[in-house]
């Protein structure tokens, strides 16, 4: 197992000289606008992934309206969840071009529009393209900003600020559920979209509260991690160091010479604009858009190589076996999350348990559990002496050995127990931006969790469809959680020893070159 990001091994810089500097930490880092930073994602957690949770409400109001399957009305709430996640990789290229903020603002205007033409939906293929696609994206351009700015703005309290905003999403669950109820019983549910479509517009607010690290708070974030890892100092691993330290010349390269390159259009362009003082208003109108457009191709080109290189390039985040683990464990795990959800109430039902159920349902108790969860193992994660992978590790098997489990239960007080557990060791969901975060580094953030939301949106949207099918073929919830949770423990096994081999690998070569 490893504890610091020179563990993992992926990113890079110079620790002789940043040793040999002393910076002073910047106030805006663990502390000052950074709360604020963990505001604005509480608020979107709450208004993205609060709404999606409740839209149960909504899908009952399209089953009156539409007289239509509920496979096929289920399909709506499925696009937008699971869009929302699988745009990530896409989101990235816009954050690299735009930044976080502008890509946040664009997102929520998105998002709103999505809510408001859903209101005047005529069929479900029509919400398909409304709500699925349109507002789907939108939540995908807010929800990836917001979690990549908490990991700019945190360093000693990067787990704790994860866990707080992220539990956003069992605060909007209950909230946005209470509010679309009264909303669709006093207007009506077309209505109740109009409004949620103008609350929606609130996610610009929050994206115009993340406002990006200036470059001297950047340089001293840099410092502060290079410190940090100084103090662990542990080997770098041989492949991902390697990679990493050939790939940060070949970008360094790369970048002065796109910059050398854009100076020169700009100065041409402004040359020409002051050589042209003594023409027409007209000409200089042209001369002015003519600038914008070389400053928009420049910033269009920059962002898009940045974002080629982490996918493609030589820099490709995927030459880090580590990270390409946590890619094949992603793709398991957020279905064995929702499962439970989807056929708790049947299993309820089969027991005949119904009457406490009805007193407090298992799946609230899920609910209120996960929020607990996520704070807590984020202050444990933040413990000097304690690793967040190691508590990363312990969560997922908590949990998978949960979901083995609770097909086993047939009381009340057993399956509370066991939903409880499942709810808080879920709460490693806030530490996976931190443990990414530690797998290749601040700067390619954006793009590494945009493809673990990805994968976690395809786990989403074909988790539940496959367990309806083994239910089909089986005609017993059982085997939906056996084969799920199984799916779910390779995943966790392959993620856990991928780490070990590289370690192992990575001393024997150090042996070999000592001998040589």
């Amino acid at each position: 197992m490893y504890t610091s990001r020179e563990d993992i091994g992926y990113d890079f810089g110079d620790s002789s000289k940043g040793g040999s500097k002393t910076t002073q930490p910047n106030p805006n880092i663990d502390g000052g606008w950074a709360w604020m930073i963990v505001l604005s994602s509480f608020l979107v957690h709450i208004l993205i992934m609060g709404s999606q949770m409740a839209l149960g409400v909504l899908n009952i109001e399209w089953l009156e309206e539409f007289n239509q399957s509920r496979g096929l009305t289920a399909w709506v709430s499925s696009l937008s969840m699971g869009i929302t996640l699988i745009v990530g990789p896409f989101i990235g290229l816009f954050i690299s071009m735009c930044g976080c903020r502008k890509t946040a603002i664009i997102g929520g205007i998105l998002n709103a529009l999505g809510w408001i033409l859903s209101a005047y939906a005529s069929n479900v293929h029509y919400l398909f393209i409304t709500f699925g696609v349109t507002a789907g994206v939108g939540s995908g351009m807010v929800y990836l900003p917001a979690v990549v700015m908490v990991g700019q703005y945190f360093q000693k309290r990067r787990a704790l600020a994860q866990g707080l905003s992220t539990t956003g999403t069992g605060f909007g669950a209950f909230l946005m559920t209470a509010l679309l109820k009264y909303l669709c019983v006093e207007f009506g549910w077309r209505n109740a979209m109009f409004i949620q479509g103008a609350i929606a517009l609130n996610l610009c607010v929050c994206g115009a509260l993340m406002r990006p690290l200036s470059s001297k708070e950047a340089v001293n974030e840099k410092c502060i991690m290079t410190n940090n890892s100084e103090v662990n100092h542990a080997k770098a691993l041989s492949h991902s160091t390697d990679t990493v330290k050939s790939n940060g010349v070949l970008n360094g390269e790369q970048e002065k010479k796109e910059e050398a390159t854009n100076e020169e259009v700009l100065d041409h362009v402004q040359h020409i604009e002051s050589g042209g003082e003594s023409r027409s208003g007209k000409h200089m109108y042209g001369l002015c858009i003519l600038k914008r457009v070389s400053q928009l191709t420049v910033t269009v080109r920059k962002g898009f190589g940045i974002w080629y290189s982490s996918y493609f390039g030589a820099a490709s985040l995927f030459t880090n076996r580590v990270f390409v683990a946590f890619i094949i464990w992603a793709l398991f795990a957020y279905s064995s999350f929702v499962i439970p959800f989807i056929h708790l109430p049947e299993i309820v039902k089969q027991y005949n348990l119904s009457r406490q159920n009805n007193i407090f349902p298992l799946t609230s108790i899920i609910a209120i559990v996960h929020i607990l969860g996520k704070v807590i193992l984020g202050i444990i994660s933040d413990l000097l002496c304690i690793s967040t992978w190691n508590v990363f590790l312990m969560a997922n098997f908590t949990l998978v050995a949960c979901i083995l489990i609770l097909p086993l239960m047939q009381t009340y007080i057993g399956l509370a127990v066991i939903c409880a557990l499942i709810g808080f060791s879920s709460g490693y969901f806030s530490l996976m931006p931190v443990v990414t975060e530690d797998l290749v580094g601040t700067k390619h953030l954006a793009n590494a969790y945009g493809i673990i939301i990805c994968a976690n949106g395809i786990s989403a949207l074909l988790g539940p469809p496959f367990a309806g099918w083994i239910y089909d073929i089986t005609q017993k919830y059982d085997f939906s959680f056996y084969i799920c949770g199984l799916l779910y423990m390779v995943g966790i096994i392959f993620l856990f020893l991928q780490p070990c081999i590289q370690k192992k690998q990575a001393r024997e070569k150090s042996t070999e070159e000592a001998q040589v």
